[in-house]
């Protein structure tokens, strides 16, 4: 097979799996709770990126790398708990959509963050993005929904405002340390920064099929993360790019079949707007505009 179609294909299988972690770690959190369902998922994911970091040449990383890996969980910690957090309160598909607007955010910081000249596409960009997050917040403000689903919409937003920043610190990262090793440190400095609030957050994940769903879900995180980091390693991200987005796709599907929940006509509508938004940035800046639907 051809360089170009097997990137295709991991992209594809990557997001997949993505899209199938986000059902398990709704159904998980609706059972355990968000930081449970979270936890336990890091502690597995841990144990298995480490055993794959266990069977390949390994040299432990120099201090200017390991801030890296602590730099980026710090980010990562919050940003999935809130993610996690906002699926117990919102349609699967209306989270995804939302998430979105990270690579927009990510634009917008790195004049600031990176001193990077603002290009004329990338204000485009903004504006398009931000018109997409109006319209889908536009049927939460309609009266029709709770309290509880307008705090859920706050925290996906805050939460890819923290995506947004790790994308900046990713693109440093990918350049000095290799899939199986962020993989390993991403998940085990998480688990690090969520022990702390074990006593007072934690609660039990309860039944068998908790139990399995949240090792699912930590198996194909791994395997997520190895195979996306595969396909960009083996593609342009320019020709990449359009996969990502079919996460909506696979929420809307997975949501409907397994949670029933059928997405709303604002929330399309918004969804078109901020993707063309990031496609729009990504003729610019690739490697900011690429989603990656959780490094969560």
């Amino acid at each position: 097979m051809r360089g170009g179609s097997r990137a295709i294909l991991l992209c594809a299988a990557g997001v997949a799996m993505f899209s199938m972690m986000d059902v398990l770690m709704k159904g998980a959190s609706l059972a355990a709770g968000a930081y449970t369902a979270l936890f336990w998922r890091n502690m597995l994911a841990t144990l298995m990126s480490g055993a794959a970091m266990a069977r390949t040449p390994y040299r432990w990383p120099p201090a200017s790398v390991m801030r890296l890996h602590i730099l980026r969980a710090m980010l990562i910690a919050p940003m999935a708990w809130l993610f996690f957090w906002s699926l117990t309160k919102l349609p699967l598909a209306e989270v995804i959509g939302l998430s979105f607007i990270a690579p927009i955010i990510a634009l917008a910081l790195a004049p600031v963050l990176l001193g990077e000249k603002v290009q004329p596409n990338e204000i485009g960009a903004a504006l398009l993005g931000v018109a997409g997050v109006a319209i889908i917040l536009s049927g939460r403000f309609s009266g029709a929904y709770s309290i509880d689903a307008l705090w859920g919409a706050a925290a996906v937003l805050v939460s890819a405002a923290l995506f947004a920043l790790n994308l900046l610190v990713q693109r440093r990262q990918a350049q000095v340390a290799g899939a199986i090793e962020v993989a390993f440190f991403q998940n085990v400095f998480v688990l690090a920064l969520l022990l702390p609030f074990a006593p007072w957050m934690m609660g039990s994940v309860g039944s068998f099929s908790s139990w399995l769903a949240v090792a699912s879900a930590a198996a194909l995180t791994v395997g997520s993360q190895i195979a996306l980091s595969s396909a960009y390693a083996r593609a342009p991200a320019s020709r990449l790019i359009p996969l990502e987005y079919s996460a909506f796709l696979w929420a809307c599907i997975w949501g409907w079949l397994v949670f029933a929940e059928v997405p709303t006509l604002t929330v399309l509508a918004g969804v078109v707007l901020i993707v063309a938004a990031c496609l729009l940035a990504a003729r610019q800046t690739p490697g900011i505009a690429r989603v990656e639907a959780e490094s969560a």
